[in-house]
């Protein structure tokens, strides 16, 4: 899988991005900090040869993800590029993605195993669900969502209650995506409530841009070859909560139609 390197002034900002971006990922995805100077007690600033050694512990030949905060980490990131192989450097993508929701979108767009390019895609659209939360157009940061693939087939559809405390947020809309990734169907998801989508159920900030909040019912449709299994697996996965803490998160509306 794609191999993901988080640049910051400060050590303490790169670890905690990276620790809240497996959080939501997983351990297995190759995520490194590169954060401070390489001196006692990492005070402020990046280091170019710092950068250079994360992007190697997190290769992998899929390619690797570096995102940055500002200013001299984007130098630092540019002139570590320098310090690669040669035969490496065009497996490494300098993002311009929000350093914190970029990280979290790409570690989960890595983990299933999404390429380089489309990983970065995610990573640019971190901003979305804050954009949608906050009022910004639907079809705003609908746009440039990870495309399905188009699949024949009669479609089926779920009806689920939203009852999380906090709605469909990062933690509960990440189990979404990655259980909707495991199967060969193409699954979308729709805010009936809201009026929000469908949008394609593998991306990340696909669906939380969506604003899904506590009452709000939500429509997915599946269709393809595995699509009643990926349903029945979304309806167990909101039954047990979407890996949310929260008690009693959700409900379906309606059953699943017979085969």
């Amino acid at each position: 899988m794609v191999g993901i390197v988080i640049v910051s002034h400060s050590a303490a900002l790169a670890e905690g991005t990276v620790e809240l971006a497996r959080a939501m990922a997983g351990p297995e995805v190759a995520i490194e900090a590169a954060g401070g100077l390489e001196l006692p007690d990492r005070p402020v600033g990046t280091d170019a040869a710092l950068v250079a050694k994360a992007i190697d512990r997190a290769w992998s030949d899929d390619g690797v993800l570096v995102l940055m905060d500002l200013g001299s980490a984007v130098l630092s990131a540019e002139m570590a590029l320098d310090l690669l192989p040669e035969d490496r450097r065009a497996r490494v993508i300098l993002c311009d993605a929000p350093l914190v929701e970029g990280a979290v979108a790409a570690a989960v767009s890595a983990k299933l195993g999404r390429p380089l390019e489309e990983v970065a895609r995610e990573a640019r659209r971190g901003l979305a669900s804050k954009v949608a939360h906050l009022g910004g157009a639907a079809g705003a940061v609908e746009e440039g969502a990870a495309e399905e693939v188009t699949v024949e087939g009669p479609e089926q559809e779920l009806r689920l209650l939203v009852r999380n405390p906090l709605g469909l947020h990062a933690r509960p809309a990440a189990r979404f995506v990655e259980t909707a990734a495991r199967f060969r169907a193409d699954v979308r998801v729709e805010n009936a409530t809201a009026g929000r989508g469908p949008a394609p159920a593998r991306s990340l900030t696909a669906v939380a841009s969506l604003g899904v909040r506590r009452g709000h019912e939500i429509v997915v449709r599946a269709r393809g070859p595995e699509a009643r299994e990926a349903l029945e697996a979304i309806r167990r996965l909101a039954e047990a909560g979407f890996g949310d803490e929260a008690e009693g998160v959700l409900g379906a509306t309606a059953p699943l139609p017979a085969a």
